[in-house]
């Protein structure tokens, strides 16, 4: 994912931002991906460089800032901070705050984040009447990094109540350590970890590759470049990963809710549906849903949500989701697991960075410079 502002001293210092797919409505498309749902954009808040968003307690919606801090949005606006971990982080490459999640009874709240030695940590924190309990915090997971870049770092509870972790392959480019297909360590991976069933963490024993003594058994899923933002569908439980690609394809992966887990998504022998520098199609591939080159401005796909609020009933089961350096909002209309249409939503966030839902299903917008944008009907 690629991070940047719009000052020219800042652009393209830092890549946080996956690329995505930005297929433009044309003459040969279906004609349902050219009967785009009708939105808007409607700024809600002003962030310090927001990177992720979360459903909290009371209807509020987290957000989390990269420099290190967390404040809480409602029909007020955003609030003072609920935690600052800044002394302990840094924006240096694509460093920072980078995930925040709820378990669902909102009774442990969960931050991703690097420190200042570039370590990808995730901290657990109690959270009692809605508040964050500072003396309670503990650490579950750390992994070394041996680039500033391909952090990954987004976190989400799954439908199982698992927390989900993505990691990106350990930064540089082309995978020089062959991370996204070595079994043997987290790096290119997604996680799925019981963060309450041991300490630090326990493996829940359906993982896939807890019988494998060559492979970790935090495994969830592997081949993946820097899964920047992925989700849930809320109403079907699959699952969707907006992963960046290096020079050529943005990519959003999917799997259904009845998983079990071990996909291979490729990387660092495929990028999309192509083969990388000669690479080998692994026998086990599972291809992208939905690929996207750069010849449209697309520079790094950035994951969002399957829509299920209420205020935009002709979005409802679509896949929402940008390109940080396009900032167009786009959707992905789904039958049976197949894409069948790519719609331009019309409106343009900037440089979007993340999206978030609310807890009324209702999606936001992210965007590197600060705005926090609600998607309303037009």
């Amino acid at each position: 994912m690629r991070v940047r502002t719009r000052s020219t001293a800042i652009i393209g210092t830092v890549c946080l931002v996956a690329s995505l797919a930005l297929t433009a409505a044309s003459a040969d498309e279906p004609a349902a991906a050219r009967q785009a749902p009708k939105v808007a954009l409607k700024n809600v808040a002003t962030a310090q460089n927001p990177t992720a968003g979360a459903a909290g307690p009371g209807g509020k919606l987290w957000i989390a800032e990269r420099p290190g801090t967390v404040r809480t949005l409602d029909s007020k606006g955003l609030s003072k901070p609920v935690l600052d971990i800044s002394a302990e982080t840094t924006t240096d490459g694509e460093r920072g705050l980078l995930g925040i999640a709820f378990d669902k009874k909102f009774a442990h709240f969960y931050i991703s984040f690097t420190n200042l030695e570039g370590t990808s940590k995730v901290d657990e924190f109690a959270v009692r009447n809605g508040k964050i309990q500072p003396q309670t915090r503990r650490t579950v997971i750390t992994q070394t990094q041996p680039y500033p870049n391909h952090n990954g770092g987004d976190i989400k509870i799954g439908p199982d109540g698992y927390l989900y972790i993505a990691l990106g392959d350990g930064g540089s480019g082309g995978d020089p350590h062959g991370n996204g297909q070595n079994l043997d360590t987290l790096l290119g991976k997604l996680l799925r970890i019981d963060p309450r069933g041991g300490k630090p963490y326990a493996i829940p024993p359906d993982n896939p590759f807890v019988n494998d003594p060559k492979a970790r058994d935090e495994i969830w899923a592997y081949g993946l470049r820097n899964p920047w933002r992925f989700s849930f569908d809320a109403g079907t439980g699959d699952l969707f990963i907006g992963d960046v690609g290096q020079n050529d394809w943005e990519e959003v992966d999917r799997a259904p809710a009845s998983s079990k887990g071990g996909e291979n998504y490729g990387w660092g022998q495929m990028e999309g549906t192509h083969p990388f520098r000669g690479g080998t199609e692994p026998a086990n591939h599972v291809p992208p849903v939905h690929e996207y080159d750069r010849t449209n401005f697309g520079c790094s796909v950035t994951g969002g949500y399957v829509y299920r609020g209420k205020a935009i009933p002709q979005l409802k089961g679509q896949y929402v989701f940008s390109d940080y350096c396009d900032g167009t909002v786009r959707s992905l209309q789904l039958k049976n697991g197949k894409v069948t249409a790519v719609n331009d939503l019309g409106v343009n966030g900037g440089e979007v960075i993340s999206f978030a839902q609310g807890g009324n299903g209702e999606l936001y917008v992210l965007a590197i410079g600060g705005s926090v944008f609600r998607i309303d009907p037009a």
